[in-house]
């Protein structure tokens, strides 16, 4: 008896000990005093769920006060509720076939619709979908609502953002294809960032190495898109002409220098606007906020590969997937 218990308490204090080892590595980083409206620098970074695999598309729904995101290896999406209970939600949730798929078979980016309907960034079918069912009633039935361009099918469709008008501005990676770029499959010979405009056009915004993330300014004057290309680690910043109309592509921020860098984890990834025009960008070490005119002016720090966010209950607290955790964060 002795014995398991000097064993139960040896793994307790190495549980204890990896648990601080990772919270000692949690850190919000001020870089300028306007960051202070949005974030403490004694703000907390909890965790409130882990043992997953990949985690990504974190989607906070109001009217119900909990946060769906996707397991994209287990192509699962999760649901974690108010009291941090966690559920599976949908499964498949991003390939429907019965033979393995890859690495990467799940849903990527969630979003809700105008309509308030689930949309999911489907990597194993290749497309954009939307749950045929209510949100309260999940049911693994979903209907295309863009799945190729120009009778092509998408590579594997990562991260997507409405415009107010319920324009879909959304990004095709190949990172959800068995093989990626080199996968017989592939039927583009291109990585591109579309919008599927409210009429059901598909249109080509532009094409990109690795497009990632993608958000658009609160007067809905200008587009985000993260690539997440080692060689080229960059957020690009467009000028909206029209629906799909872009011009005056440049580089919003370049990160290709810390690639690689100790403490820098993880690469250009997804992103969410702040209504006070911030952008919230998952990138190396963390979580970088900019101001409007491309200026870092906070960091947090995570200690792991930050997949995506986004924000809960009226942007006071910001959610991040982050390798096989979720995290919260508080805001102001």
């Amino acid at each position: 008896m002795k014995k398991i218990f000097v064993i139960v308490l040896v793994m307790g204090l190495h549980t204890a000990l990896v648990s601080q080892e990772r919270e000692d590595r949690f850190s919000v980083e001020i870089l300028d005093s306007e960051a202070l409206q949005l974030i403490d620098a004694n703000a907390k970074i909890e965790v409130i769920g882990s043992g997953f695999t990949w985690t990504e598309g974190p989607l906070w729904i109001a009217d119900g006060d909990y946060l769906l995101f996707s397991d994209i290896p287990n192509n699962t999406v999760f649901k974690i509720d108010a009291l941090g209970n966690t559920s599976e939600y949908l499964k498949p949730s991003g390939y429907l076939g019965k033979s393995d798929y890859g690495a990467e078979p799940g849903s990527n980016g969630l979003l809700l619709s105008p309509k308030g309907e689930l949309v999911l960034m489907q990597h194993g079918e290749r497309r954009v979908a939307k749950m045929k069912s209510g949100l309260n009633a999940p049911k693994a039935d979903y209907e295309a609502i863009a799945d190729s361009f120009e009778g092509k099918r998408f590579n594997s469709p990562n991260d997507g953002v409405f415009d107010a008008e319920g324009n879909l501005y959304f990004t095709d990676p190949p990172y959800g294809l068995p093989q990626q770029m080199d996968d017989p499959q592939k039927e583009l010979d291109f990585q591109g960032v579309y919008c599927l405009k409210n009429t059901g056009e598909i249109v080509l915004v532009d094409k990109l190495s690795r497009p990632n993330g993608i958000a658009v300014s609160p007067d809905a004057s200008k587009l985000y898109v993260a690539v997440s290309n080692p060689e080229h680690a960059v957020w690009y910043q467009y000028d909206i002409l029209a629906t799909g109309r872009v011009e005056n592509k440049r580089i919003f921020y370049d990160l290709t220098p810390m690639v690689g860098q100790e403490g820098q984890q993880g690469l250009p990834d997804g992103m969410k606007m702040h209504s006070k025009g911030y952008l919230f960008a998952t990138g190396p070490g963390g979580v970088w906020i900019f101001n409007e005119s491309g200026k870092p002016v906070a960091k947090i720090h995570t200690g792991e590969k930050t997949a995506n966010c986004a924000f809960g209950k009226g942007e006071k607290i910001l959610y991040l997937t982050a390798d096989d955790y979720i995290f919260k964060v508080s805001l102001k």
